[in-house]
């Protein structure tokens, strides 16, 4: 929606990047596994790859979405929303070129820079040895993640049918169970774990080809 865009400075609007066709394709299976349509139902969708994307899915619409790149919560490999103030101290620091910084936001941030791996199967495995840093970050995370669902339920008013994990930190054993206590009490969460992209263009072609009045001009 456009006042989803609108950012605190004008030459700064809030851009919509996101891993829109895996939110669509799982949006669609939930609602048919419901006996509905996209159309009929408003979810919260948090993808949880190497970047996330975590969504308000209203009427068959992403009406409202953190920047996969730089907003929203930390993940495996991006630094998520930071302090402005202490990013632009250290990009005015001299220390840093441009490509450095945007490697800090977009590759070596998240756990990579607070645990040196984006694996968080191998970070489940350093918790369970007992290591407490490994446990603080990745409960951060999550944390984190929860918090940005809760702000997309705001945007549809508290009217969420369910609320949708998927991607491939929805495998994980530790994060699911600490998003699910923050977040339940808003709706009932599913757990869609994996990416579905190559099947949902395959889907939508097919269903093109059979109906091409479904088909959108941008």
């Amino acid at each position: 929606d456009d006042i989803a865009r609108i950012s605190g400075w004008p030459e700064l609007p809030r851009i919509s990047l996101s891993h829109a066709l895996n939110i669509k394709a799982v949006v669609a299976e939930v609602a048919a596994e419901n006996g509905k349509k996209p159309e009929d139902v408003n979810y919260v969708v948090a993808h949880l790859g190497g970047g996330f994307s975590v969504a308000a899915h209203r009427k068959g619409r992403q009406i409202d979405v953190n920047n996969a790149n730089d907003s929203g919560p930390f993940s495996p490999e991006r630094s998520g929303t930071l302090p402005l103030t202490g990013l632009l101290k250290l990009a005015c620091s001299g220390k840093y070129q441009f490509n450095e910084l945007k490697k800090m936001l977009i590759g070596k941030g998240g756990l990579v820079a607070h645990l040196g791996t984006s694996d968080c199967r191998e970070v489940a495995k350093r918790i369970d040895a007992g290591d407490a840093k490994a446990k603080l970050v990745l409960e951060a995370m999550a944390y984190q993640i929860a918090k940005e669902i809760g702000a997309m339920a705001t945007v549809m008013k508290g009217q969420v049918d369910a609320i949708i994990l998927t991607g491939g930190v929805a495998n994980n054993p530790k994060v699911v169970p600490w998003i699910k206590e923050r977040v339940e009490f808003i709706a009932p969460v599913i757990v869609k774990p994996g990416q579905n992209e190559l099947k949902a263009l395959a889907a939508h072609a097919c269903r093109a080809l059979a109906d091409a009045s479904i088909v959108k001009e941008y």
